[in-house]
């Protein structure tokens, strides 16, 4: 969870003629799969895309983010350029100690939106707590669930033929024959 803090500003109200100050508010984020579902959900199009995304889109998404409750409209206005960037830093964050080696960086032409994350858990029996990980994490963990399941690997015909070549020696050896 990411906990940030919009400064509070001074603003003047030209119908009133006043200067109106704002407190500072704290939002608390999660950057999850609860979240790229509300946000694709409005927006109709993948969030997980290199497409940019407008102003609007990543307001809306920080918005989609948002645990705190009760949180005024206008507070999204108020988020700074350093606030996004913080938004942004989390949401690249692993969360986890796993890594992969020997992973091949070919990048998929699939386009993977929420429901396909969603069919992924329910392929792998990921039970839908993990939907409120944060999402790098939660994808970490599909990742690992694929690698384990994979089938082992076929041998070589040159590895068979060793295999049952020892075979071959160890059962004359035990039954004492000679083919």
């Amino acid at each position: 969870m990411l906990k940030i803090v919009i400064p509070g500003i001074e603003l003047y109200d030209e119908e009133k003629e006043e200067f109106i100050t704002t407190k500072p508010q704290t939002l608390h984020l999660e950057h999850s799969l609860v979240s790229l579902a509300k946000w694709e959900s409005k927006w109709n199009k993948p969030f997980l895309t290199k497409d940019n995304k407008t102003y609007e889109e990543i307001i809306d998404y920080i918005r989609c983010m948002t645990i705190t409750q009760n949180v005024p409209e206008d507070t999204y206005r108020l988020l700074t350029r350093e606030n996004i960037q913080q938004v942004i830093e989390y949401m690249e964050l692993p969360m986890t100690a796993t890594t992969f080696s020997n992973q091949k960086k070919t990048p998929s032409r699939d386009v993977v939106t929420a429901e396909i994350i969603y069919y992924w858990m329910i392929s792998l029996n990921i039970p839908f707590e993990c939907q409120k990980w944060h999402l790098n994490r939660l994808l970490t963990l599909i990742n690992v669930c694929n690698i384990k399941n994979q089938p082992k690997k076929k041998m070589s015909k040159r590895d068979i033929l060793n295999r049952n070549k020892a075979l071959n020696k160890a059962r004359r050896e035990a039954l004492n024959t000679k083919g």
